[in-house]
């Protein structure tokens, strides 16, 4: 199958040399092409350049794209949408002044969701699963992390994690699975939290390796949850069996998780609403993407990731959902895009680079997908008729898509 997109207005994120990851300086800058034709040949990217370069060559599909923008689809390298009915109780007991610890407290957060999902059958927990990862692909996701965490017991984890191989077996976007069995602590286990620890080294970890259920481990490494020496200890567990190491981290309090997940050599460290100087310093000049939630911020009022702060000093940046029923019921990666360029200080060049390519690398996809480059997979995005690029983060509450492609192939719900 081969399919020319022929008089695009501009193509975006343009890499005639791959790169794994941009940071600091190199994020304001996003190569485009105006007036630009793309070719696909069975799903991957073959060639692109400007309309007056436009091969003459036999195809199946040419589709005119003119007055409308293309770039690579949004990656999101940080989700929970496997996750059994809602919390929007907990979303009226904000409003009424309680906060997210407090909630936790009372039996909510986390172990709310958990219960829920236990309760829930497989079946039914993957059609609400598939439900969402459908809504998100509509708007412009084409590779997605999905995280467990809302299990809790052995059954209910692996259920979680088996849910997550179903998607990746029906759908065609690249999806990574994390295990995150040390998400919160069980009520079973609140006065023994090692031992629910070693439960998951002993018969979680076992059988995720043997069923090849994940590729990532992580940890919510937070005053209340789970300490640095706690983290250590799951991240070295996850390594023996083959996992990359990722964190929940800095989310309300730093307490070193971040130094914790540069010593592994984390490929991400996730949340950094809390950012001291020193964590600043321990991510130069490593290969540990640091992620920020803006959304998560947004719905909680809680500080944002400084991401200024953290540009100016030369770090990378991704951005992604965490696309929850708690804190962040909500998959949608341009409002994600649109909340860092407003509330971050990031311009939309930065904003832009940080949901694709540096998505892409947050996830170990970034030889696949993230920009548009000869031989990636072709998960595209083809806007509406727009002005520039930078109305897609201005348009805040709208989205600018016009047709999703996965592999090239127009996609419909």
């Amino acid at each position: 199958m081969r399919t020319l997109f022929k008089n695009i207005k501009e193509l975006i994120q343009v890499r005639e040399q791959p790169v794994s990851f941009l940071a600091g300086a190199e994020m304001k800058l996003l190569p485009t092409i105006k007036n630009a034709f793309l070719l696909v040949e069975n799903g991957i990217i073959a060639d692109f350049g400007k309309m007056e370069k436009c091969p003459t060559i036999l195809v199946d599909e040419i589709i005119d794209t003119t007055g409308k923008m293309m770039l690579p689809s949004w990656c999101d390298s940080h989700t929970h949408i496997v996750y059994a009915g809602n919390r929007e109780g907990e979303f009226v007991d904000r409003i009424n002044g309680l906060s997210y610890e407090e909630i936790a407290t009372n039996g909510g957060g986390i172990l709310n969701s958990a219960k829920k999902l236990q309760e829930t059958s497989e079946e039914d927990l993957y059609q609400q699963s598939k439900i969402r990862l459908e809504e998100v692909i509509q708007l412009g996701t084409g590779a997605i992390e999905i995280k467990s965490g809302y299990g809790l017991t052995v059954e209910a984890e692996l259920k979680m994690l088996r849910i997550i191989k179903r998607l990746k077996e029906n759908y065609s976007i690249p999806i990574k699975a994390t295990f995150l069995g040390a998400h919160a602590l069980p009520s079973k286990y609140k006065n023994n939290k090692q031992a629910y620890l070693q439960l998951l080294v002993d018969e979680i970890l076992p059988v995720i390796a043997k069923e090849k259920l994940a590729d990532y481990i992580d940890i919510f490494c937070e005053t209340g949850y789970f300490t640095v020496a706690d983290t250590e200890s799951i991240l070295k567990a996850g390594k023996k069996y083959g996992l990359i190491p990722k964190i929940h981290v800095n989310q309300f309090n730093a307490i070193g998780g971040v130094q914790a997940g540069v010593n592994f050599n984390a490929l991400s460290v996730d949340h950094l609403e809390v950012m001291r100087n020193e964590d600043i310093e321990a991510l130069k000049n490593t290969n540990t993407m640091p992620v920020a939630l803006p959304s998560c911020s947004y719905f909680l009022s809680i500080p944002y990731t400084p991401a200024r702060k953290m540009l100016d000093a030369g770090l990378p940046l991704a951005l992604a959902t965490d696309y929850n029923p708690g804190s962040t019921p909500s998959g949608n990666m341009n409002f994600v895009v649109s909340t860092a360029c407003i509330k971050m200080k990031m311009t939309p060049e930065e904003a832009i680079n940080a949901a694709t390519i540096n998505g892409a690398y947050a996830m170990g996809l970034e030889k696949k997908v993230g920009s548009i480059t000869i031989g990636k997979q072709a998960n595209l995005i083809l806007t509406k008729p727009i002005n520039s690029y930078s109305f897609i983060p201005y348009s805040f509450g709208n989205h600018q898509i016009e047709k999703i492609y996965l592999k090239g192939e127009y996609w419909k719900r």
